[in-house]
């Protein structure tokens, strides 16, 4: 099964390259990445797991009563995308569930940050997507941990994918800039030996980030975003479709492995 999911936040991205860019754009950029997602979604009749900020629904009350719609999941992204407290687990979770209707079992840390599986049990997450289980300077050396789904403190870890032996992470930093050749031969490499594939992307990605001077993105961000990620998208997913691979959301898949 595929695990397509989508961080849906508050575009705060350009702080991270001394870059300003007020509330509403951050909010406009995102709406703007979603809907392309959706359209591409409906387009291929594929299901997927919204992980969003409890920020951004408050902002976007059409778009997840469109995700809910469509039968597509929604978990959570935390209450705010750069600012984090324990206590936001069970807000968000709430939040979330109060604005979609829909009962919120799983959760991704912002930017893949550690959290405390211990405080999301307690939050009454059934299960943590928020583990890149590989290694990159400055932002992850998870080679310790299991590359595929593991139990710890009674909630489902369900690593980010990233291929046999070498933990060559699949995740949408590689998808903007390796030739899509190669990046489907590492997906299919994983998905034969996992019998999943759980990659994750964001709607920013799928709106123009050329403009250096108001976003500050190095050419590998930015690389390949807005209607060329569009097009690689309906790429991957009509090849995904030509080998048979199957979709589903993280709910789906949990049934799945319980069966």
């Amino acid at each position: 099964m595929v695990l397509l999911s989508f961080d849906i936040e508050e575009f705060d991205m350009p702080f991270e390259y001394g870059k300003e860019i007020s509330f509403s754009d951050q909010i406009a950029i995102s709406r703007t990445g979603t809907i392309a997602i959706l359209d591409i979604l409906d387009k291929y009749k594929v299901k997927a797991t919204f992980f969003c900020t409890v920020t951004f629904a408050e902002n976007a009350h059409d778009l997840i009563t469109r995700i809910i719609n469509s039968g597509h999941e929604l978990a959570s992204h935390g209450y705010y995308h750069s600012d984090f407290k324990p206590e936001h687990l069970l807000q968000s979770k709430l939040k979330l569930q109060e604005i979609s209707g829909k009962e919120i079992t799983g959760y991704r840390m912002a930017r893949m940050m550690p959290v405390d599986e211990k405080e999301i049990e307690k939050a009454g997450y059934v299960y943590n997507t928020s583990i890149n289980p590989t290694y990159l300077p400055g932002r992850y050396n998870n080679l310790n941990i299991s590359r595929t789904f593991f139990i710890k403190d009674n909630v489902l870890q369900i690593p980010a994918s990233v291929s046999p032996l070498i933990r060559f992470p699949l995740f949408w930093l590689s998808f903007h800039n390796l030739p899509l050749g190669i990046y489907k031969s590492l997906a299919s490499w994983t998905y034969k030996k996992d019998k999943y594939l759980n990659v994750y992307f964001h709607p920013w990605e799928f709106t123009d980030l050329d403009n250096f001077d108001r976003f500050g993105f190095p050419g590998y961000v930015r690389k390949n975003t807005g209607t060329k990620m569009i097009e690689r998208m309906e790429n991957l997913i009509s090849w995904m479709r030509n080998e048979k691979y199957s979709f589903g959301t993280f709910q789906d898949f949990i049934k799945m492995i319980k069966k």
